[in-house]
């Protein structure tokens, strides 16, 4: 398993048609341009003792930014650490069971709790980066919605349509086919991110909760589209994309911030 927004009915429409017209491009993640805008939400959103600590542990590898390492994790899997990126539920429910879900933790919300703990503690301050790459990368993927799908289609990767002008399965299109499309850079989509308001309640929920979240969503009716992904479907979940990545942004940032304290 691998692992908007509406400014305006003019910006909508136009977003539409690049969407709809453009070829599609190799799946990642949320793309490395969606991690590096939750990064960025995130950043902004870190108190100043959190940013001073990220600072001096990013300083370890001169050159390394906190968006640089958003996407450290996707380029560092291992067979140890590739269901960190996810979790699977059951069709029939999205209340996350550890026991169920996430056995011996090796899931995308077990990881996250394993490495917040890290970066809260007294570790060598090489392993609490490690962990904060992780935390950068894994926060993200657990509000990309697939990645808390279900697990008889591996999170939509066996659900196969047409998108974009090719064959593709369910899971790409919202890893990268949808994000992908935009000809806007980072600092732009950062910024059209903000505009949604994430309240502190929301930015404080647990671990379990963001995924249970995700689930939610793939449950939704009309989220699995069936033959192909329609203009209809992109106007559809497009305002939802844009909420998960700034939902993922500003709790990334609260995350960190406890661990920081």
């Amino acid at each position: 398993m691998s692992c908007c927004w509406c400014c305006g009915r003019a910006w909508a429409h136009g977003v539409l048609l690049l969407v709809l017209c453009a070829l599609g491009s190799p799946a990642f993640a949320w793309g490395s341009q969606g991690h590096q805008v939750i990064a960025n939400v995130a950043w902004q959103a870190l108190t100043p003792k959190s940013r001073d600590e990220v600072s001096r542990l990013l300083a370890l590898e001169p050159g390394q930014t906190f968006e640089s390492i958003s996407t450290w994790a996707d380029q560092h899997r291992s067979p140890a650490t590739s269901a960190w990126h996810y979790v699977n539920f059951p069709r029939t429910t999205c209340k996350y069971e550890p026991e169920r879900d996430c056995e011996g933790g090796h899931c995308v919300v077990g990881a996250i709790e394993k490495n917040t703990a890290v970066l809260a503690s007294n570790a060598d301050d090489v392993v609490r980066l490690k962990a904060l790459k992780y935390l950068v990368h894994l926060v993200g993927d657990v509000h990309q919605p697939l990645h808390a799908g279900y697990k008889d289609d591996r999170g939509g990767n066996t659900y196969s349509l047409r998108a974009f002008m090719r064959q593709s399965n369910l899971h790409s299109v919202w890893d990268s086919g949808l994000i992908s499309q935009l000809d806007i850079d980072n600092q732009a989509l950062t910024r059209i991110v903000q505009r949604n308001v994430v309240s502190k309640e929301a930015r404080e929920i647990s671990v379990a909760g963001m995924a249970e979240e995700s689930c939610r969503i793939v449950a939704s009716p009309g989220f699995y589209p069936e033959d192909k992904v329609t203009p209809e479907y992109v106007q559809r979940f497009m305002p939802v994309l844009q909420q998960r990545l700034s939902t993922a942004g500003y709790r990334l940032a609260a995350v960190i911030n406890r661990a920081l304290q």
